[in-house]
């Protein structure tokens, strides 16, 4: 499922410019840079959350937190990038992901550790999470490039 989120995804912006990958409608918006930033920083905080089963180190946090936050932050770290750059990391950070799943038994998807607010969840929900929360921004990737041609008529 992850990997079909993600061609459909990578289907989706493979054509994508360097001023359609910034293009802010307003701004206060969101890059489609910057969601693309967004997903590989998602994937990479989860890794580290059930992979590690560890709290972030203040050096990883401070390296997340503009695509974790996007915001003024992304704004200003997410622009001028080929879509290039964008795809090797959400590949790399894929890969990264893929290759340690094939390490884990099945049983780990249901171990549960406390999660948001403090409430138990097990690792097959947080994955999930992870390409719900993809497939969330590529709705919004769809709003940006409709308002982008709007724009250019």
């Amino acid at each position: 499922m992850m990997n079909y989120v993600r061609v459909t995804t990578v289907e989706e912006v493979k054509d994508l410019t360097v001023e359609e990958l910034d293009f802010l409608y307003d701004g206060d918006a969101n890059s489609v840079g910057m969601l693309l930033a967004h997903m590989a920083a998602v994937e990479k905080a989860y890794q580290i959350e059930t992979f590690e089963n560890r709290d972030f180190t203040e050096e990883k946090l401070e390296r997340l937190t503009p695509g974790l936050e996007l915001g003024s932050a992304g704004r200003k770290q997410f622009k001028g990038n080929s879509i290039e750059f964008y795809l090797r990391e959400l590949s790399a950070v894929r890969n990264t992901t893929i290759e340690k799943f094939k390490t884990l038994p099945d049983e780990w998807l249901f171990e549960q550790t406390p999660f948001w607010w403090n409430r138990p969840a097990n690792n097959y929900f947080k994955w999930f999470h992870v390409f719900e929360d993809e497939l969330s921004h590529r709705g919004q990737i769809r709003i940006i490039k409709k308002m982008m041609n709007k724009k250019k008529k």
